[in-house]
């Protein structure tokens, strides 16, 4: 197997793992970007944002990889919207 190989190998590994555990966050992406694995998405806390980077190295160790994980939290607006 290639070095490409290994790298799509384990990422598609890393997805299965976040689609199957505790965080179950499909909404997180895995790609490569050249010889870069990139995870990127939105995560709903702080607590699932550390436990997909947790896995993810787990799953990347020793790979070159960088994250752009946004955590959106969903809440009522603290104001009402004026119209005109």
């Amino acid at each position: 197997m290639t070095g490409t190989g290994i790298t799509e190998y384990r990422i598609e590994h890393l997805r299965d793992r976040l689609a199957r555990e505790d965080t179950a966050e499909l909404g997180v992406r895995v790609e490569t970007h050249g010889s870069r694995a990139v995870v990127r998405g939105r995560v709903p806390d702080e607590q699932c944002r550390t436990a997909v980077l947790r896995i993810a190295g787990e799953e990347l160790t020793g790979l070159d990889w960088y994250e752009d994980l946004t955590v959106s939290r969903t809440r009522p607006p603290d104001h009402s919207e004026d119209l005109p």
